[in-house]
């Protein structure tokens, strides 16, 4: 015995939907945008260039975070006050840019 399935509102315009998608008017367009889809060469020089400046940006930035945290915990954890804690900012961060040069 078969079961007949009523429908759901709704349903009958997915299945609409769904037979125009299958006759294509509604497929997406794959046709090429840009260069990188067309195939086109890349400027190595420059993304090598770009690239060593975010690492330059990244490297300096996290050692100037470290160095206002020590200072911040030394300003207020261990007494060294504003003007100490400012030159022990200044210290850090002038060792640490000479040695991650």
């Amino acid at each position: 015995m078969q079961q007949e399935t009523q429908a759901q509102p709704g349903e009958s315009e997915d299945h609409d939907a769904f037979e125009a998608m299958q006759k294509g008017a509604a497929m997406a367009d794959n046709t090429p945008a840009g260069a990188v889809d067309t195939g086109a060469d890349m400027d190595y020089r420059e993304h090598e260039k770009t690239y060593s400046m975010f690492l330059a940006l990244a490297k300096y930035s996290a050692l100037a975070c470290s160095a206002v945290l020590i200072a911040m915990a030394a300003g207020f954890f261990w007494g060294f006050g504003f003007i100490s804690a400012t030159i022990l900012f200044v210290l850090i961060c002038a060792v640490g840019a000479f040695l991650l040069r």
